[in-house]
């Protein structure tokens, strides 16, 4: 399967890793891509440590940006490869970054990344490849686990092969950076985040909601960095959050929402065990 992926990854004081981010999506086996960088703000230096990534590379600045953008510069790594580093005027959190990246994505498939997990050389080949053989729109797969340096610890998160809307929500185990989408077949307004906590996770129901289904391809080509400290205020965040997508995002009953709640929390806590 042929055609230009566009990777979209938010910025926010992301300057210890996004040096890596960029040579890691150079790294794939799959080369015809479209980097989105879109800083939100960092403040940082994230964006400084960008440009000194790209120095060297041909670039200017584009005209007709949206409103919201300061400014785009293009860098053009070679014929089938460029990199768009978006910096917006304001911090309006991962989920709009997210939608301004896909506002100017020029490609057919959309990737998310973000900036302090890891891809493995050939996510996007693999991906791609499986995406074709089932004939789908909405692909992720498996991930591990990997610690505050990147380095796997072992905890592997496998995936089941399909996901339709009420599987989907009784587990959140599509891990955004995991997740690839075609355009043809899903609509820019589907993949538009809506700006709520756990945003992906509402952004993959809003998706199957409307009858697609998810395709798991259950081979680890992703590492989840995940700091070594301790967990237990995300976890009740976590589980608030996931309260309130059933409730207000998805319009379930109470007694509905428990019932997905119950086999949810289940499933993250083994998850992260």
């Amino acid at each position: 399967m042929g055609g230009l992926v566009s990777i979209i990854v938010p910025v926010y004081r992301a300057r210890l890793y996004i040096a890596q981010t960029i040579e890691m999506v150079r790294q794939q086996t799959y080369e015809n891509w479209e980097l989105v960088l879109v800083d939100d703000r960092s403040g940082d230096g994230s964006v400084e440590v960008i440009e000194k990534a790209l120095a060297g590379y041909s670039h200017h600045s584009m005209e007709d940006i949206p409103e919201d953008i300061e400014r785009i510069e293009e860098y053009q790594w070679d014929d089938k490869r460029r990199v768009l580093l978006i910096c917006k005027k304001e911090n309006e959190g991962a989920a709009k970054a997210r939608n301004t990246g896909l506002s100017v994505a020029s490609g057919r498939y959309i990737a998310f990344l973000d900036a302090d997990d890891i891809w493995f050389a050939d996510k996007l080949a693999r991906e791609l490849a499986f995406m074709e053989e089932q004939q789908a729109g909405f692909v992720f797969c498996a991930y591990e686990f990997g610690d505050e340096w990147g380095r796997p610890t072992g905890k592997i998160v496998h995936v089941p092969p399909r996901l339709t809307y009420q599987r989907a929500l009784s587990r959140t185990v599509i891990f955004t950076t995991t997740v690839l989408l075609d355009r043809k077949k899903i609509s820019d307004k589907l993949i538009r985040m809506p700006a709520v906590p756990s945003e992906d996770t509402a952004t993959w129901w809003q998706i199957l909601r409307e009858g697609h289904v998810a395709y798991g391809l259950d081979e680890v080509l992703a590492i989840y960095r995940r700091p070594a400290k301790s967990l237990s205020s995300n976890k009740c965040k976590a589980m608030k959050r996931i309260w309130n997508l059933y409730r207000t995002q998805e319009g379930l009953s109470v007694a509905a929402s428990a019932f997905y709640f119950i086999f949810w929390a289940y499933r993250a806590t083994v998850r992260r065990l």
